[in-house]
């Protein structure tokens, strides 16, 4: 198939921010990871699809952790000019009555049969704006509520102006990946009356922008859901009072984003089957959907893995489904593959932190974004029975990375929590928390430990996706049932469930049971297992690639899209 001339792309893609590239610091986490993923997974399949972001010159941050655990934040400039193709054309979108302009720089995704992906990044750090105008693309989720409406009209208005300067005329779907691009809605509306001739709007506007439009929401925490004042918008965006009064833009009396996409959607999504239901709770009265969020197979699968799925399923990075033939590949090379991933993480581990772990040891990572509902320090609620796990059942050692946002306090007390945790462990049980969590970190994080552990707060985990890296790396999850693991989980097949299964909206479930249930886990079932039935302990590693490895991938994520999303009448 020949590659697609610019104007035949029928699908826009705009994400908030996107992790395609290690040197490319245009991501925070999860949300960032989960686009790099899908773009690569639609080069692969040939969906004819562009993806829109701002460039954030000055990056995220890079984490540095201080002897007592707080977290220090660096800028993490990278090299745009060296990895990207500035684009010619350029655009202007009015702020605050100021008129900015916009240009984008180009990086391309090559799939397994060549087909590529455009990425467009908008910038306007150009001598044309003003001082201040010229930093908006500079920080990933920087500034106050001000400077983050001018970065989302940036997005979602800037970003329909740059797609038709570049000439993409024929788009038919416009996907929302987070409410952050919700005003590209605003824009379509406009180019929607102005194709009449009209400078008001009418119903027909909203449906047929409607028609054009998918959403995906991806968070249940309330603060993840942007709105903004009436005054900050008035003062942004200008008297746009025909749009305002659209039923459900205004809520509450402030511009909430997710309303503002889930009334201006056709199609809307959650991110795993039990998100979709509890977005339902959240958001009454709205046809709310889900497709359980996957990862990147040919990505995220660790190089011991990649050669011997080479070996054994030819066919596995062009057609992930392949992955349940895992079962016939001999028990041995499975465990080989992973002890030679396995050493190089604690390679690097000892290198940075001078712990000396062994590798004969059970390993347990717990790796993603710092968030207090996310409960990294569940494992040290009772560190005397932990302890007493390690010394009378069988060693553990424990890996930890992630950072927390810059403004989150709460997060940052959390990773502190973990380090005076190290303290009270006294040594019995080895325990690291490696700095500046990246996308390389967690591919090996995800590939080289033995246990992959998850303990949120349900139902407050969207889907959660670093455990189906692990998956794909024969690392079998421990995880309380939340997001895509109520799914995934086998019980003693795929890995192991932590307390009971969310009912509803969670109200009647006791949380304060998830650590007992979790050391009985350990105490009782995983580390003998592990030590005293290597057998079996392969035998679920098998079992996690071949049936969760081989369906939670977002090449099957992105063909849910293609059938029942992207392309609706």
């Amino acid at each position: 198939m020949q590659q697609l001339m610019s104007d035949q792309r029928s699908i826009a893609y705009f994400s908030m921010e996107i992790g395609i590239d290690e040197q490319i610091h245009t991501y925070s986490g999860g949300l960032g990871i989960l686009a790099g993923d899908t773009i690569r997974s639609s080069a692969d399949l040939k969906v004819p699809l562009v993806a829109v972001t701002l460039l954030y010159r000055k990056g995220y941050f890079r984490q540095k952790i201080e002897a007592d655990g707080w977290q220090r934040e660096e800028t993490a400039a990278w090299d745009v000019e060296g990895i990207l193709e500035e684009m010619p054309q350029r655009t202007i979108l009015m702020l605050e009555g100021r008129t900015i302009h916009l240009r984008a720089w180009k990086y391309e995704v090559k799939g397994v049969t060549g087909f590529t992906v455009p990425i467009y990044f908008l910038d306007t750090d150009m001598p044309e704006n003003h001082e201040w105008d010229r930093t908006l693309t500079h920080h990933l989720y920087g500034g106050d509520e001000h400077y983050r409406l001018c970065q989302e009209a940036i997005l979602g208005i800037g970003g329909i102006r740059m797609l038709r300067a570049l000439g993409h005329q024929n788009i038919q779907s416009f996907h929302m990946n987070e409410g952050h691009a919700a005003l590209l809605t605003l824009e379509l509306l406009d180019e929607h009356t102005k194709k009449d001739g009209r400078a008001y709007l009418i119903e027909d506007d909203r449906k047929a922008v409607r028609s054009r439009c998918v959403f995906t929401t991806h968070t249940l925490v309330p603060a993840g859901h942007d709105k903004f004042p009436l005054d900050v918008v008035r003062r942004v965006l200008g008297q746009r009072e025909d749009f305002f009064a659209l039923e459900g833009v205004i809520h509450d009396d402030f511009l909430n984003m997710t309303r503002l996409a889930l009334n201006l959607s056709r199609y809307v999504n959650g991110v795993a089957r039990k998100h979709g239901e509890a977005t339902r709770l959240m958001f009454t009265g709205y046809s709310i959907n889900s497709i359980t969020n996957g990862v990147h197979a040919a990505t995220w699968v660790s190089e011991p893995f990649q050669k011997l799925f080479d070996k054994y399923i030819h066919i596995w990075k062009q057609d992930n489904f392949s992955l349940r033939y895992a079962l016939s590949i001999p028990k041995q090379e499975i465990w080989d593959a992973h002890m030679e991933a396995k050493k190089k993480l604690l390679d690097l581990v000892n290198k940075q932190s001078g712990v000396q772990m062994d590798e004969n040891i059970l390993t347990i990572g717990f790796a993603r974004r710092a968030a207090t509902y996310k409960r990294a320090d569940l494992l040290f609620h009772d560190v005397e029975r932990l302890k007493r796990i390690s010394s009378q059942v069988g060693k553990i050692q424990v890996i930890y990375a992630g950072k927390a946002h810059p403004r989150d306090y709460e997060a940052k007390k959390l990773i502190q929590r973990i380090f005076q945790a190290k303290q009270n462990l006294n040594g019995d049980i080895k325990l690291v928390y490696l700095e500046d969590y990246n996308m390389t970190l967690g591919a090996m994080m995800t590939a080289g430990v033995d246990i992959w552990l998850n303990t949120p707060e349900p139902p407050m985990e969207a889907s959660g996706t670093s455990g189906m890296k692990a998956a794909l790396n024969g690392v079998p999850n421990l995880s309380v049932l939340d997001g895509w693991w109520i799914e995934g989980n086998i019980e003693g097949v795929t890995g192991w469930s932590i307390g009971e299964a969310v009912i509803g909206n969670g109200e009647n479930r006791d949380h304060s049971l998830d650590a007992a249930s979790m050391y009985d886990k350990l105490e009782h079932t995983i580390v003998p297992m592990f030590y005293n039935n290597r057998d079996q302990f392969i035998s679920m590693m098998s079992h996690s690639i071949a049936i969760n490895g081989s369906f939670f991938n977002t090449h099957r994520m992105m063909q849910e899209y293609v059938l029942n999303a992207y392309f609706l009448c």
